[in-house]
C-alpha cells in the first residue's frame, strides 16, 4: 500500500511549471572485494575496534585495489543501474559523476565511463558537492528531464577515498571507505517521482573538511607532498556539529514542501558519516528506528556514494516499495548539504 497522504500533491506544480515528473527507474551499486577491518586498523595506526565502533559505529569498509579507479566502480555501479531500469547505453543521454576522487584532474570521470559503458551519445560532465554530490546530481539530472532537454539521464556518486586518505590519522583513516551508487532518471507515468530537493552551502567553512594539495593553489611539489598536503583533513567536533544542523534543517523543509511530516516518510536514508550523526539526525526529526537505514557498519563513509549505495541496498531488500515516501539527507564538505523527497 502507498504510504501517500491523501491530499498529496507535487509541490513542483505549484510553481506553475509544466515539465515532466521525474522517477528514477533503475538503481544500482558497486563495492570493492576487499574488505578492511577494525582489527587490521589497530596494526596501521594506534587505535582498537572498541575506539572505532564506539565512536562511529563502522566496523569494516571496502577498499579498492591498486589498479582499481573511481571510473571502474563507477562504470559497475551504472551497469547494474541500467540492467535495473532495462536501459541499454544507446538510450543514455546525459551522465553525471559526483566524486572528489576523479581519476584525474581532467577529462572528467564521466567522459571515461562514458567510453566503458558505451554510451557513445551521451553528454557526460563531473560534479563536486563531496557527500552531498549525489543529491546536487539527483536536482541537475531532473532539470534536464523536466525541461524536455534530455528524456534518460545516469546519475553515479563513485568515490576512491582510499586515495586521499592519511593512514597516519587514526581520526580520519578510520571513516572512510571506497565505492559507487548510481540511479537512471526517467519519466514515469502516473508517478510523482522526485518531488523536492533542498540544496545548501556555506564556504565560510570551507576548511572544516578540506584536502590543501593538489589544486591550483597548492600544485604538487615535493614540498607538499613531504608535508602531507594531498590527504584529506577534517575538524571532526565541529564538522559534527554542522552536519546535524544542516541535515535536519534541509529534511525539515524539503518535507515542508511537500506538506509530509516524519510519520508519512516510510524510509530515511541520510549520509552514512557516523552512527552518531544518524542517531542525532533521526532523534531530532522525529523518527524512528525502524525508519532510518543504516549500512555504515558495513561500508564506511564513501562520501559521494554513501546515500547511493545505501539506496541501492534499501530497495533490493525490500525496505522501499512502489509508492513509499523516501527522504535522503546528506552533508559535506564545502560545507554543502541537501535533502530530497521520493515517491518511489
Amino acid at each position: 500500500m502507498s504510504s501517500t497522504p491523501k491530499n498529496f500533491t507535487n509541490p513542483r506544480a505549484k510553481h506553475n511549471f509544466t515539465g515532466r515528473t521525474v522517477s528514477i527507474a533503475g538503481v544500482g551499486a558497486y563495492v570493492p572485494e576487499k574488505i578492511l577491518t577494525n582489527a587490521e586498523l589497530e596494526k596501521l595506526v594506534d587505535t582498537s575496534d572498541e575506539w572505532i565502533t564506539s565512536r562511529t559505529g563502522i566496523k569494516e569498509r571496502h577498499i579498492a585495489a591498486k589498479e582499481e579507479f573511481t571510473s571502474d566502480l563507477a562504470t559497475k555501479a551504472a551497469e547494474r543501474a541500467m540492467k535495473s531500469a532495462g536501459v541499454t547505453a544507446d538510450q543514455i543521454d546525459l551522465i553525471i559523476v559526483a566524486t572528489i576522487t576523479p581519476d584525474m584532474v581532467f577529462p572528467s570521470t564521466a567522459c571515461i565511463v562514458q567510453q566503458k559503458i558505451g554510451a557513445n551519445r551521451a553528454a557526460a560532465f563531473d560534479l563536486e558537492a563531496a557527500c552531498s554530490g549525489f543529491i546536487y546530481g539527483l536536482e541537475i539530472g531532473q532539470q534536464f528531464i523536466m525541461s524536455r532537454t534530455y528524456d534518460t539521464v545516469l546519475v553515479i556518486g563513485a568515490e576512491k577515498l582510499s586515495s586521499i586518505i592519511d593512514w597516519k590519522d587514526r581520526n580520519t583513516c578510520v571513516l572512510f571507505g571506497d565505492g559507487a551508487g548510481a540511479v537512471i532518471l526517467q519519466n514515469r507515468e502516473n508517478s510523482h517521482g522526485l518531488l523536492t530537493a533542498v540544496m545548501g552551502a556555506d564556504g565560510s567553512k570551507a576548511k572544516l573538511l578540506y584536502m590543501p594539495g593538489g589544486g591550483s593553489r597548492c600544485p604538487a611539489t615535493p614540498e607538499s607532498v613531504d608535508a602531507r598536503l594531498h590527504y584529506l583533513r577534517m575538524e571532526g567536533k565541529e564538522t559534527f556539529k554542522h552536519a546535524v544542523q544542516a541535515m535536519v534543517s534541509a529534511a525539515t523543509e524539503a518535507m515542508r514542501r511537500c506538506d509530509v511530516d516524519i510519520t508519512k516518510i516510510k524510509c530515511v536514508i541520510p549520509h552514512q558519516a557516523n552512527r552518531r550523526i544518524l542517531d542525532a539526525v533521526g532523534e531530532r526529526l522525529g523518527a524512528t528506528p525502524e525508519q532510518v537505514f543504516c549500512n555504515l557498519d558495513r561500508v564506511g563513509n564513501t562520501s559521494a556514494a554513501s546515500v547511493a549505495i545505501a539506496l541501492d541496498e534499501a530497495v533490493n531488500s525490500g525496505k522501499i516499495q512502489r509508492g513509499d515516501l523516501v527522504l535522503l539527507v546528506v552533508f559535506g564538505a564545502g560545507l554543502t548539504w541537501g535533502a530530497a523527497v521520493i515517491e518511489w
